[in-house]
């Protein structure tokens, strides 16, 4: 071998060791990143606004540390290591975020089947008639459920009531609905097949978004059952098409003041919902009830403060039965699951589904049984 071939191998010896460690320090900063996100529901968000909504972007970490995985054990075993034990420190939240539970249990006999639903003013007030029946309207009338949880649940802006007539729904349902109205014109709907013996609004700040407790009574047992609204991010239709356009044609400039605005907002919206989150759960510590269900639009995703504070002493449907993603919100390229059920210990849960086959709301239905243990 000549000098100047010992000399060039040398250089390239250098490049790849100066190469490995830049990919290693990448691989270091990326899995700090994920474990920041899968453990950001634990930052209160009055003192940590911004990091608190870290939790959302969980999968993408989650996807890099994966890659940089598969990368070292091509070409460097012993640093898989790195991503390796990342990974195995989030098993927990990855459960969370994709649960994965084979196939649906039988159901008993004696399962309740609960549906929770952000109908979006059922579609932006499209009318309900026998010609053109309204898609939501419809699946409500054909869904099978025993109780159900409505969210933006506000029809022409006039009367409620009228629309939710006798004809329209107590075929299905026919025990009495309560509705309760803010000033804004949001509404919290229940519907049963059992009676609804109290509803009470929870005494927490905002001006759209709120949460409604019922009591049903099943049998000899009451059931407690909280529907909830929290607090909305704000995001206008500029600022959705704003995301969206970042998205599909990313430019530098647009993307740091999108970013910027946006996460401005979400970072308000998390410090909001952190008091309303902590308003239900004192609810239902205080409540003394056995038998709880908490469901709704959260407006978060499962490993948030607001899904983490409520969930305490609860079982999320979705990842004790479903399975996959159960992406919820389905419009503008948020992609999230951020509606909820989630039951008490002394109910047992079947077969959660986030029913993608409607499209009418910018939110699927999800729904799951119920019985007691």
């Amino acid at each position: 071998m000549t000098q100047a071939n010992g000399d060039e191998l040398m250089i390239l010896g250098f490049v790849g060791r100066f190469l490995g460690r830049i990919i290693l320090a990448g691989n270091a900063l990326v899995a700090a990143l994920m474990l920041l996100c899968a453990f950001s529901s634990y930052l209160n968000p009055h003192t940590f606004p911004v990091l608190s909504c870290a939790g959302l972007a969980f999968p993408i970490f989650l996807l890099l540390n994966v890659l940089f995985l598969l990368f070292w054990l091509f070409f460097k075993r012993k640093y898989a290591l790195l991503p390796f034990f990342a990974l195995f420190a989030c098993v927990g939240q990855i459960r969370d975020y994709f649960p994965l539970n084979g196939s649906s249990k039988p159901l008993p006999d004696d399962a309740i089947k609960i549906l929770s639903y952000n109908v979006m003013s059922f579609d932006a007030h499209k009318p309900h008639t026998k010609e053109s029946p309204n898609e939501i309207v419809q699946y409500l009338q054909e869904c099978d459920a025993d109780i159900v949880c409505l969210q933006e649940a506000t029809f022409n802006n006039a009367n409620p009531k009228k629309f939710l007539s006798d004809a329209v729904f107590r075929k299905a349902l026919p025990y009495p609905y309560i509705a309760h109205y803010k000033d804004k014109g949001s509404g919290w709907i229940c519907m049963s097949h059992y009676p609804i013996l109290t509803s009470r609004m929870l005494n927490y700040e905002s001006a759209g978004n709120g949460t409604v407790a019922f009591e049903l009574k099943i049998g000899a047992d009451t059931l407690l059952l909280i529907n909830n609204h929290l607090e909305s991010n704000k995001l206008t239709l500029d600022d959705r098409a704003a995301y969206r356009n970042m998205i599909k044609t990313p430019e530098e400039k647009e993307m740091k003041s999108t970013s910027r605005k946006l996460l401005g907002k979400l970072a308000d919206a998390v410090s909001i919902r952190a008091a309303q989150a902590d308003s239900v759960a004192k609810y239902v510590r205080e409540s003394g009830n056995r038998y709880v269900v908490v469901c709704g639009d959260f407006n978060d995703s499962p490993l948030s403060y607001a899904h983490r504070v409520i969930g305490e002493g609860l079982n999320d449907a979705f990842i004790e039965t479903g399975n996959g993603l159960g992406i919820s919100y389905n419009r503008n390229g948020f992609y999230f699951r951020i509606d909820h059920i989630m039951a008490s210990d002394s109910l047992e849960l079947f077969n959660c589904t986030v029913d993608d086959a409607i499209e009418a709301s910018d939110h699927y239905p999800i729904w799951c049984y119920i019985r007691k243990k």
